[in-house]
Order: structure tokens, then sequence, then C-alpha cells
């Protein structure tokens, strides 16, 4: 309202109304008429009740902009808040992988030192196997030396005693040894 009595005085003061020729106040002064259809107009506006319905409508408008910016601050808390959230969950998610990878990592070294110790107790049985072979090889072939040794001394006991023996001596020795016999066992 305040706005059309601001129109209405300037545009009584307006330079351009008071150019006219003759008086002002005649149907023949253009400018009259003109002032006289714009306060028509703006008669019928105030008649109608435009400006009311018009600042209803703006105050419409402004409360609906107030509410979808309403909506869009809580949409944005939320989205805020959704995202938060998500990062606290990926941060999560972040430390428990890193410590499953440090797990894995951790048993990975820990396997590894086990199979270096099973490995160094298979290599030393193995190893303790291999020199008792070699013992008993070596123990074997000294048994096989000696038994042939004691039997090529045999051999040659025999070839010298057949050799070397004669019915006397043989007699003689028989006769020793049941003597010695003898006094061993008295």
């Amino acid at each position: 309202m305040k706005l059309v009595l601001a129109t209405l005085a300037l545009s009584l003061a307006a330079a351009p109304a008071m150019a006219a020729t003759g008086p002002f106040f005649s149907l023949g002064n253009t400018d009259f008429i003109v002032l006289l259809a714009f306060l028509l107009f703006v008669g019928v506006l105030l008649y109608f009740r435009v400006p009311r319905e018009v600042g209803k409508m703006l105050d419409k408008r402004a409360d609906g902009i107030r509410a979808e910016l309403d909506d869009a601050r809580g949409l944005r808390e939320e989205a805020q808040s959704l995202l938060a959230s998500y990062e606290r969950k990926q941060k999560d998610v972040q430390t428990q992988a890193d410590r499953i990878v440090s797990n894995a990592r951790d048993e990975a070294n820990r396997s590894a030192e086990q199979a270096k110790i099973d490995i160094e107790k298979s290599i030393q049985r193995r190893l303790t196997a291999a020199e008792e072979q070699i013992q008993s090889a070596q123990d074997k072939a000294v048994r096989e030396v000696r038994d042939q040794a004691v039997t090529v001394a045999i051999a040659a006991a025999r070839q010298v005693i057949t050799e070397k023996m004669t019915a006397q001596r043989a007699n003689k020795m028989i006769d020793d040894s049941i003597q010695t016999v003898g006094a061993k066992l008295h």
C-alpha cells in the first residue's frame, strides 16, 4: 500500500506531467488521461485486493522456499552425518585391514622360522643317519677286513702247520696241551 502511495506522489511531482500545454485537469491533456488510467488501474488492483493476494502468494512462496531450505539443511546434516559415519567405518575397516595384514606377516614370519627350524632338524637327522650309515659301513668294512685277515691267517697257519707238522711233533703238542690243561684245572 505504501508503494502505491509513493508511486502516486512521484507521478504527480514528475516534471514531464507539468510540461504539457494547457490546463492539466482537462481531457485534452494526454498526461492527465494517462494519470487517470494509471489511477484507475491502481484502483482496480486495490479493489480486487491484488496486492494482498500477491503478498499471500509471495508469503506462500517464501514459506515454500523456507521449507525447502529447512529440508535442504536437514538433508545436508544427514549427508554429513552419513559421510562422517562412512569415514569412521572406512577408518575402522582400514585399521582392521592393517591389523589383518600385520597378523598375516607375523604368521608368515613365524611359519618361515618354524620351517627353517624343521628343515635344520631334518638336515640334522639326515646327517646323523648318514653318519651312522657311514660308521656302520666302516664297521662292516673293518669286520670284513678282520674276517678276511682271520681267514687268510687261518689258511696260512693251516698251510704252515701242514707243511711243517710231523707225527712226532703232533703227538708232542698233544701231550704238552694235556699237561697244560691238567695243570691249570688242578
